[in-house]
């Protein structure tokens, strides 16, 4: 204790008081939205809800959770966060790791063509005419693989592997008799379970989240993943809107109770991840 009081310096104090007001304005809009999805109509209608619930009740969640469709949407966002997270780590890893080998033939010009999608894409459209005649539209696939790398995270890879993989160990396993695919499956990807927790966590987060590319290339309902389906109950409860009276209040309960369905699975990832995330980013971080 007589340590940290040592320690309190002006900037210290400034920096703490900073830091506690980002994160005070970074968790209210979590806590009201609780608040408000599970206080009683009459209490949100005044708009005396702030960050503690007033006749608690959950009919709101009990109305999201009880159509059939979020038990689909949930499957559904499951199946390509799971699939998608798995190929993007992939191809990523095994991107990054040729990319980190200054022997690979052509490594600058892969380099060079690689950052260029970063200032140019080829946009919506065209990408939308390329899934399309691979006969991707309407299928798991549509959902997976048109963003299955990214090139920040494809960078950041490739800069852990050059810091921190050192190549005389590369060179040991050589001798042993490995060769370069048993290198970085045996070698390789054990030792880079940090940057591999903290992309995958990207990539997880990235696909949880989608929301156009649903709607672009998927017409069938029982494909549509959780964030479309909260999307359409947010738009029948609107519509109910037009009847006036309480629905304005259920429309506001409901809305935030289907924001928290949707967001809290995937913020419930995060603290067994959070050990690898601060020493993946900055590892990855560092230029060679």
């Amino acid at each position: 204790m007589v340590l940290s009081k040592a320690k309190m310096t002006p900037f210290t104090f400034i920096n703490s008081v900073l830091l506690l007001g980002v994160a005070f304005v970074t968790i209210y809009p979590f806590l009201h939205m609780i608040a408000v999805s599970l206080s009683g109509d009459v209490h949100v209608m005044r708009g005396d809800v702030n960050l503690i619930p007033k006749e608690l009740t959950f009919k709101n969640y009990e109305h999201v959770l009880s159509d059939s469709r979020i038990g689909t949407g949930y499957f559904n966002t499951i199946l390509y966060v799971t699939l998608g997270t798995a190929i993007s780590l992939i191809i990523t890893a095994m991107g990054a790791y040729a990319l980190s080998k200054k022997t690979m033939i052509f490594r600058k010009g892969f380099m060079i063509m690689i950052v260029f999608t970063i200032l140019f894409g080829g946009g919506m459209i065209p990408t939308f005419l390329v899934v399309k005649s691979l006969g991707l539209l309407d299928t798991v696939w549509a959902m997976v693989l048109p963003q299955a790398v990214s090139t920040w995270n494809l960078i950041i890879m490739r800069t852990f592997f050059s810091a921190t993989i050192p190549n005389e160990l590369e060179e040991s396993a050589k001798i042993d008799g490995l060769n370069d695919l048993g290198i970085f499956a045996r070698i390789v990807l054990p030792l880079s379970k940090p940057v591999l927790a903290t992309i995958g966590l990207f990539y997880a987060v990235g696909i949880w989240n989608n929301f156009i590319l649903p709607l672009l290339y998927l017409r069938d309902d029982a494909l549509y993943p959780l964030q479309v389906i909260l999307r359409n109950l947010v738009l029948v409860e609107q519509m109910a809107d037009v009847s006036g009276g309480d629905a304005v209040v259920v429309q506001e309960s409901i809305q935030y109770a289907t924001i928290l369905v949707s967001t809290l699975p995937i913020l419930l990832l995060y603290p067994f991840l959070q050990k690898y995330f601060v020493k993946g980013v900055m590892i990855g971080s560092l230029k060679e």
